[in-house]
């Protein structure tokens, strides 16, 4: 416990102010020595003599300099600063302080000398030393973390930026300079919208009101307009940035360039456009070829003076079939290329539609041996299209189902509706479909028929048709257990 030196005397009252005052010395958090006019260590507490591993024996009576290394005494001028306390009666302010005591390590404190006066007079002089080594060092880590993240931001090749809760723009990193062209001086304080050309300010606005109302993070795709005033294709992240309390203090954007991957991609789609045209050059010329051959071979016959007229018939049938089935390849080709619904499209009762299509091929199916079950409903389910577009789509789908059977077997057609979508599912208990054959089945001139029975465009027909419909359609396949198709097809 410290000790003091004011002059008091014995009696009760002084004792218990003496007791009252070492209390108090003890309390205090702080490193406290009292200190006379010749530099000696009048009183210290408790937290000094555990802290310096020291005695009050080997401390209370000792010169400063006996306490404290010379080194300390000189640069922080404890002789001309205490002195200054004793003449002037004023306190001289904090300063840091790295001290050292023997086989103890390096501890920073942060001190301060007041005068400790007596009926005005300056008696001692108190030196608080206040241990901020932990704070010195948690602050030195958050400073360090600090760095790095800026260190990290910086060196990002993506946009990183920051926003308030207006879209006002806090921070702006270097990729975002160097693709832009704008400064952070330039940018700072500006709204972030007027960097993007986005053509919807409504949609942009929509994203922050999500955000400030503390939804999860949003993603868009906006051009940042440039210092020349160009444009860069921007895939943006918008995520909330939270306070100490979680609450949504601003907004941090994250943008990543697409320009290379725009010219990547247009690249790709022109190789596939190329293959495209590849794989269909080399169906066009292997479907035409063979009734071109026909129409050839017969031709030179019909040429020969020889030949009777009833051969010289046969051949000029089999130059019209040819042409004929040449001009069919032609137009159901045609009529896969075209992009969007003709212009006759109208209302459609879907449920007639599929009605009538089944009374087509009943009695296809019922020569075939195949058992077909239908599920229609009652009511009209009502589409928009065109009635001859979709009654070909679906003929065809019911045709290969029946041709999947050559056995006999089930042919199942179902209709239905929800989520505003009305589907048609059509399944055969038929040969199915292999695995390696399922991603290939709507590409023109697939087929695995063999050579003379398909051209192949039969699917690639379908999958148009319903495209340019607004729909989809997908199938479901396995070898020799059957397929199912389904056709799917916004409702009015």
């Amino acid at each position: 416990m410290g000790k003091s030196v004011t002059a008091l005397d014995n009696s009760p009252e002084s004792q218990r102010y003496q007791q009252l005052y070492d209390m108090l010395l003890e309390a205090i958090p702080s490193s406290v020595l009292l200190i006379d006019r010749d530099l000696r260590i009048a009183s210290a507490n408790r937290n000094f003599l555990e802290k310096n591993r020291r005695t009050l024996p080997d401390t209370i009576g000792h010169r400063l300099d006996e306490v404290f290394p010379a080194i300390i005494i000189d640069q922080m001028d404890f002789p001309g600063r205490i002195r200054q306390v004793f003449e002037k009666n004023f306190r001289i302010k904090g300063d840091r302080m790295t001290y050292r005591a023997p086989g103890i390590p390096l501890r920073i404190y942060y001190y301060s000398i007041l005068p400790f006066s007596w009926q005005g007079v300056v008696e001692l002089a108190m030196l608080l030393m206040d241990d901020v080594t932990e704070q010195v060092r948690l602050s030195e880590e958050v400073r360090r973390v600090e760095r790095h993240l800026a260190s990290v931001v910086e060196s990002a090749q993506d946009i990183v930026l920051s926003t308030d809760m207006e879209g006002q723009i806090l921070t702006w990193n270097t990729a975002a300079e160097r693709l832009s062209g704008f400064t952070l001086y330039a940018v700072r304080g500006h709204n972030f919208f007027d960097f993007c050309a986005g053509d919807d300010q409504g949609e942009m606005e929509r994203i922050f009101a999500n955000l400030q109302a503390g939804k999860e993070a949003q993603m868009a795709e906006w051009d940042l307009k440039t210092r020349d005033g160009g444009r860069i294709p921007v895939s943006w992240i918008f995520s909330p940035m939270k306070d100490h309390l979680g609450e949504t203090a601003g907004i941090v954007a994250v943008g990543r360039d697409l320009t290379e991957r725009r010219k990547f991609e247009a690249q790709l789609l022109q190789s596939q456009k190329l293959a495209a045209l590849g794989v269909m050059a080399g169906g066009i010329a292997h479907e035409i070829r063979n009734p071109l051959a026909v129409c050839g071979s017969a031709a030179q016959f019909i040429m020969d003076e020889a030949v009777t007229p009833e051969f010289r018939q046969e051949c000029a049938h089999k130059i019209h079939t040819g042409i004929q089935r040449a001009s069919m390849i032609i137009e159901n080709l045609l009529r896969f290329a075209r992009p969007t619904v003709p212009p006759d499209s109208k209302e459609i009762n879907l449920t007639s539609l599929l009605s009538e299509t089944l009374s087509l091929v009943t009695n296809q199916a019922r020569i075939a041996k195949i058992e077909l079950q239908a599920q229609l409903p009652r009511e009209a389910i009502l589409i928009s299209g065109t009635e001859g577009l979709l009654q070909q789509a679906f003929m065809n789908l019911l045709l290969n189902a029946i041709k999947a059977m050559p056995d006999g077997g089930e042919l199942g057609v179902a209709l239905g509706q929800a989520n505003g979508e009305a589907w048609v599912s059509i399944s055969d208990t038929g040969q199915g479909i292999a695995p390696g054959d399922l991603e290939n089945i709507f590409d023109p001139f697939y087929t695995t028929a063999p050579v003379g029975q398909g051209t192949g465009l039969g699917l690639s027909i379908c999958y148009s048709i319903i495209k340019q419909h607004f729909g989809t359609i997908t199938v479901e396949s396995e070898a020799g257990r059957g397929s199912a198709f389904t056709v799917s097809l916004p409702i009015l």
